[in-house]
């Protein structure tokens, strides 16, 4: 089964966290037991698994990612976003998380995150759940 979600984002950089989005489609799949993927099929966006408790780790985040790949660089790309590609890159397009008694299993402090690397837009993302 596949489902697809949109997420519409303010700034250039940004992590959006998809988490309960994620959860209803896994429910409404009806799955008891399996996987579940989620993917972005975006070259500068991505998906991450990381704490959804304190709001300062999202901008931790961004921010050592802004130091280590800064948007103004030598680079060659004409586009002017090859910061978001290489961000994209090292982050990830997908996540694969386990479905038991019908929902993810995540960690207590845990959360799925759309993260945008070239803002604001209007994204897709896509999830598909594979029964055991």
């Amino acid at each position: 089964m596949i489902s697809t979600i949109e997420v519409s984002t303010n700034d250039r950089t940004e992590l959006v966290d998809i988490t309960s989005q994620v959860r209803k489609i896994v429910k409404d799949s009806g799955i008891d037991e399996g996987s579940c993927l989620v993917y972005v099929p975006h070259t500068t966006a991505a998906v991450t698994i990381n704490e959804n408790a304190d709001p300062t780790v999202k901008r931790d985040i961004l921010m050592i990612l802004d130091r280590v790949i800064p948007f103004s660089d030598d680079y060659h790309h004409a586009e002017g976003n090859s910061a978001a590609h290489i961000k994209s890159t090292l982050v990830g397009s997908s996540e694969r998380m386990i479905i038991r008694d019908g929902d993810l299993i995540l960690g207590r402090w845990q959360g799925v995150f759309f993260c945008e690397f070239d803002g604001p837009r209007s994204r897709k993302v896509t999830i598909q759940m594979t029964p055991a």
